[in-house]
């Protein structure tokens, strides 16, 4: 644990964020990594009343307060806020959840927050109110001054880390999109940020085949040799310790799952539906390659529950847990 609080955005004041978020208050242990909410204080309030969640919810100036504050109850940073509305989006909650979003980021960048955690959004509810960036990771590589490529996501859970090559694109794009430099260049930051934020000296990297058996030697396509196999050849001779192709159906077998520190897929699903399988209740989305520790869970809104007291806070908790054991690497490497 760092002596920095970690920073929390509220997400979509619709949905399950300002529920999850206090009952990882509530669960808190002590001694626990502090941490402060950036707006929604009335919202808060009113979804601790709605949802039955007892805690205490403090209002802070500065985010400076924060850690003295955490003891006596759930620091907010007061300057913006929303009427709470549960499983009805609005376009003013939208704007307090963009406006939370971009003032995490900056307390962190100012040097008054170890992290950012990110609680769930609409991306259609904040395209509403000017958000032009396909989800929350490519606004904070760009608010980083980096490229949305070089903002790589990993899903990480207690047991499994993955990370999709092509993200949010259809899957008939993915074949177009794949190449050699985008497999190294996420392979390279992949492995980077297990020794920066993890604390593995030396990552083991497996690396998916897109075709069914990886190809069967050109049966089922030739992507694995035309495209994979130079980038795992080229990643070796950067002294990466990377394998594969390994096919799609093996690469999450019991057997072969410690074999690595993370998987490389070469799509979305290939690399969501695992992690959604085995950890979903601890799944966390960590955003690598930044100059910040950004963690989320990984869920929606759910803006069907939002309101009614049933929304589990276990991903939110281990986004909470990550994000700060993540802060304690960089600072003690």
């Amino acid at each position: 644990m760092t002596g920095l609080p970690l920073a929390i955005s509220l997400g979509d004041p619709a949905g399950i964020g300002p529920e999850i978020i206090l009952r990882a208050y509530q669960q808190r242990k002590n001694g626990g990594q502090p941490f402060f909410v950036v707006g929604g204080f009335d919202v808060l309030h009113a979804c601790a009343n709605t949802c039955g969640v007892d805690c205490d919810i403090i209002a802070i100036a500065d985010a400076r307060e924060a850690v003295g504050a955490f003891d006596e109850g759930l620091p907010v940073l007061v300057g913006s806020d929303a009427a709470y509305t549960p499983g009805s989006p609005s376009e003013e909650g939208a704007a307090l959840a963009l406006h939370s979003l971009a003032e995490t980021v900056r307390s962190v960048l100012l040097g008054q927050a170890s992290g950012v955690v990110t609680a769930p959004v609409s991306k259609s509810q904040l395209g509403k109110v000017g958000f032009d960036y396909p989800g929350q990771t490519e606004f904070l590589a760009a608010v980083c001054g980096l490229a949305p490529e070089d903002a790589v996501m990993m899903l990480a859970g207690p047991t499994l880390r993955t990370v999709p090559i092509t993200v949010h694109v259809a899957l008939t794009e993915v074949p177009v999109l794949l190449s050699q430099e985008l497999i190294e260049h996420k392979a390279m930051i992949v492995d980077a940020a297990l020794k920066r934020d993890f604390g593995i000296s030396a990552p083991r990297l497996a690396i998916s085949g897109l075709n069914p058996h990886s190809g069967e030697d050109g049966q089922f396509g030739d992507e694995e040799a035309r495209i994979i196999k130079p980038a795992i050849k080229a990643l070796k001779a950067k002294d990466v310790n990377v394998f594969g192709p390994v096919p799609g159906d093996a690469m999450f077998t019991p057997l072969l799952r410690p074999s690595y520190d993370a998987a490389l897929c070469m799509y979305h699903d290939q690399a969501l539906i695992p992690i959604k399988a085995l950890e979903f209740d601890q799944g966390v989305n960590v955003t690598l390659g930044l100059p910040i520790i950004r963690t989320s869970p990984d869920h929606g809104t759910a803006f069907d529950i939002a309101g009614t007291g049933k929304a589990d806070a276990c991903a939110m908790i281990a986004a909470i847990r990550m994000a700060g054991e993540c802060a304690a690497s960089r600072a003690h490497p």
